[in-house]
């Protein structure tokens, strides 16, 4: 699928604060010094950046499978000591052990992704820091709306032959416990959000950015356009729009998690 950098960024802010509170919680049993950070799913780049204001000395590299993601990193946050690359995070590997291993809102798209937690904590040197945060949201209407109308009378004979990408995670516990398992000292948590989103139709511009892309990537303009306005519909009514703009409840698991082996 192919992923819009422009309309994702739309909600940066609060799209970067899930990946802000994860990331202070690296360290937080006493200050580290990596020598090298790696971000997987960096998207365009801006969060990744960031890292090195925290760890100016440290070797920042960013991967994402997307390469309009990576070319918008490149074009927005290069700098020294930062990097970014195309790569599936299924077949990457460093080139050395790596001091901290972060992973934001990325996961949930990869299929079997809790059997290949036991490689990438492979990838953390000993005493490094493995953290990665997924949505937890999936059973809300924004997804069970956008079920429902891919697998509608006018949309199942166009999309239901397809094999689009379904997002899906664990529950916290089961993190815990696979995580545990790898030789980690785990700390896990989940918070649920309250976006409170600006403008007409936010949840769906929301959306537009994050699990509506693989739709969006299979269909033509005609079809992207009367999908939307159906799916916008829904989604009017789940989330009405108040004075001060939409809440939308968003719900993330946190697992930050120690290599002690």
């Amino acid at each position: 699928m192919k992923w819009d950098p422009a309309q994702y960024l739309r909600f940066a802010d609060a799209r970067g604060r899930p990946f802000q509170d994860l990331m202070a919680r690296v360290g937080s049993a006493g200050e580290i010094t990596p020598s090298y950070v790696v971000d997987l799913g960096c998207g365009p780049g801006n969060l990744t950046a960031g890292l090195a204001d925290r760890w100016p000395g440290a070797d920042i590299e960013g991967v994402d499978s997307s390469a309009e993601m990576i070319e918008r990193a490149q074009q927005d946050n290069a700098r020294d000591g930062v990097r970014f690359s195309v790569g599936d995070l299924r077949a990457w590997a460093p080139t050395r052990p790596v001091d901290v291993l972060a992973s934001n809102a990325t996961l949930q798209w990869v299929p079997g992704h809790l059997e290949l937690l036991e490689r990438l904590v492979g990838f953390v040197a000993p005493g490094g820091w493995f953290a990665f945060q997924v949505p937890g949201n999936f059973g809300e209407p924004t997804h069970t709306e956008l079920a429902a109308v891919r697998t509608s009378p006018r949309w199942q004979p166009v999309l239901g032959g397809l094999d689009l990408p379904q997002p899906a995670v664990k529950e916290p516990v089961t993190y815990v416990r696979r995580m545990t398992e790898l030789g980690c000292a785990v700390d896990a948590w989940e918070t649920t959000y309250l976006q409170v989103l600006p403008g007409p139709d936010a949840v769906l511009e929301w959306m537009k950015g994050t699990g509506l892309r693989p739709v969006l990537s299979a269909l033509d303009e005609d079809q992207q356009a009367e999908f939307v306005a159906e799916y916008a519909e829904r989604l009017r009514a789940a989330y009405p729009q108040e004075s001060f703009g939409t809440v939308l409840p968003y719900r993330r698991i946190f697992v930050v998690a120690r290599r002690e082996t």
